[in-house]
């Protein structure tokens, strides 16, 4: 568990990084509690830039990250996303662990590079970002776990390729196990949402979680 001692250490750093940079430039730490996923954010500068604030719920990053076993977990630097409002980030996420290797902070920055990438013809060296050549569409930042779990859910549809109403049964397993490989069911009351969503039982539905496909790593 993250000690005051250390978020404060951390939060210092943030509010260094914020004034280095200036208003475009959104620093986020999440305390990583299993037991309360949905007040992830302990300390936020410049939070206007993805729209969060001090206290609000976990990032699609933050749930995958919990699915995945501490010891696999590297630092992410240098990467794009996307706000809902259409905005560019260029982001790093560091994982930060205790002594026993246990994952126990998430330290995000998220620089908006949209005004730049607009002049980009003429700024495209300080713009330009590596990008790996199997890398998937850019992620977004959403304003609440409810807002994510929406985008997951349509993600799980597109990656079938055909609405609910016409999914067989193999359909639906693919959907849901994308759903879990991504972390949805450890947003509150998601089981509930994503079976009146796919029109089946609670029961089916963790029967699916747990059915054996293959093809599900191919979403971790």
């Amino acid at each position: 568990m993250l000690t005051d001692d250390k978020l404060n250490f951390l939060s210092q750093i943030g509010k260094a990084l914020a004034g280095q940079f200036g208003e475009n430039c959104e620093v986020v730490i999440h305390r990583i509690d299993p037991n309360d996923m949905n007040h992830t954010i302990v300390s936020i500068e410049n939070g206007q830039v993805s729209s969060r604030q001090l206290g609000d719920d976990s990032s699609q990053i933050v749930l995958e990250t919990l699915k995945k076993d501490p010891t696999e977990l590297k630092d992410h630097i240098n990467y794009i996303t996307h706000t809902h409002d259409g905005r560019v980030l260029k982001s790093s996420t560091l994982y930060l662990k205790d002594g026993q290797g246990n994952l126990e902070a998430i330290f995000t920055v998220n620089y908006d590079v949209s005004n730049l990438i607009m002049a980009e013809n003429v700024l495209h060296s300080f713009t330009a970002v590596k990008t790996k050549e199997d890398s998937n569409e850019p992620s977004f930042v959403p304003q609440n776990v409810n807002e994510l779990l929406d985008d997951l859910i349509q993600e799980s549809v597109k990656l079938v390729g055909k609405p609910v109403s016409l999914m067989t049964k193999e359909d639906k397993v693919k959907s849901i196990q994308f759903l879990n490989s991504k972390g949805a069911f450890l947003v509150t009351k998601s089981g509930d949402k994503v079976s009146q969503y796919f029109n089946i039982s609670k029961y089916t539905l963790y029967s699916y979680i747990d059915a054996k496909k293959e093809s599900v790593k191919n979403f971790v």
